[in-house]
């Protein structure tokens, strides 16, 4: 009976021991779980923290990217209204930059909602960049049509030109073709009985005469004529010094004023200079204007 009570006190003590190694065993166990657990969380969590690192750089050199586009942009934009949206949209972008900067790695709200922004201002940048390449086709339309415009009022120009050179060529062949022509001139010295002379010292009068030709271009009606007698000086013979007319841009002196009718026929014209003055030996020379155009000359001497 003593060796059964004794064995069954050895029992007991022995399950309790058990018992003890299994709880022990069991909270090593749990411990050693609970290690790894804190580990694997811990490692976790520093990968995640790197790669939220790791994207708020990329974001950072995104938005510098984007915000110097913005430079590039606007140079090649000429409407002012656009440039103004343009600097607000740069200002906004640089904002969020420094915004962006100033947020902790860890806190992956900010740099999701940041980089939410910058998909919008990337759809904002596309729709200005299709702007700007719509009104830079209509500049280069406008300018197409302008270029044409002006090479059209450059052989406009041209044409005009040639045609007003053209005109001037034809008035000035009609105007030639228009003009009195004075021809067959002839002139006779006279003394004081009225007979042909050559003597200088003898001469008391010149009596000159001309035709002046058919003309059908011509203009009819009353004209006037100027004939004027060169001494051999070439000075010309003349009773006033008011006595003058306009030839070539200047005044002339004449010696004889004739008004006559002209129809466009030949037509005879004969007029008179009365000798007040001294005339010497030598060449003389006729010449006869209309209308500002040497018309006619002849020359004659006397001894």
């Amino acid at each position: 009976m003593i060796n059964f009570v004794a064995n069954l006190q050895k029992t007991k003590d022995m399950n309790k021991k058990s018992v003890l190694v299994i709880t022990i065993s069991v909270m090593v166990i749990a411990l050693i779980g609970l290690t790894i657990l804190l580990f694997t969380e811990k490692r976790n969590s520093r990968e995640l923290i790197e790669e939220f690192a790791l994207e708020k750089e990329e974001l950072e050199n995104e938005y510098t990217h984007f915000a110097q586009q913005y430079d590039e942009i606007k140079i090649a934009v000429t409407n002012d209204s656009l440039s103004v949206l343009l600097e607000q949209e740069q200002v906004k972008t640089q904002r969020l930059l420094e915004e962006l900067r100033t947020v902790k790695s860890s806190n992956a709200t900010e740099i999701r909602r940041l980089k939410k922004e910058l998909a919008t201002l990337r759809k904002v940048m596309v729709n200005y960049i299709n702007q700007i390449d719509s009104l830079n086709r209509i500049n280069t339309q406008q300018k197409q049509v302008i270029a044409e415009v002006t090479r059209k009022y450059n052989d406009a120009s041209r044409q005009i030109s040639t045609l007003s050179e053209e005109k001037k060529t034809l008035d000035k062949k009609v105007t030639l073709a228009a003009q009195l022509d004075a021809t067959n001139i002839w002139v006779e010295p006279k003394n004081k009985r009225d007979r042909k002379t050559k003597k200088s010292k003898d001469v008391t009068k010149f009596v000159i005469g001309f035709s002046i030709v058919k003309n059908i271009t011509a203009e009819t009606g009353e004209r006037t004529l100027y004939v004027n007698i060169y001494k051999p000086n070439n000075e010309v013979l003349s009773k006033s010094i008011e006595n003058t007319f306009a030839y070539e841009n200047r005044t002339l002196p004449y010696s004889i004023k004739k008004y006559i009718e002209y129809n466009g026929e030949e037509q005879a014209v004969t007029v008179y200079w009365n000798v007040d003055e001294y005339i010497s030996a030598g060449n003389y020379r006729i010449d006869i204007f209309n209308n500002g155009t040497l018309i006619g000359s002849q020359n004659f001497s006397l001894e």
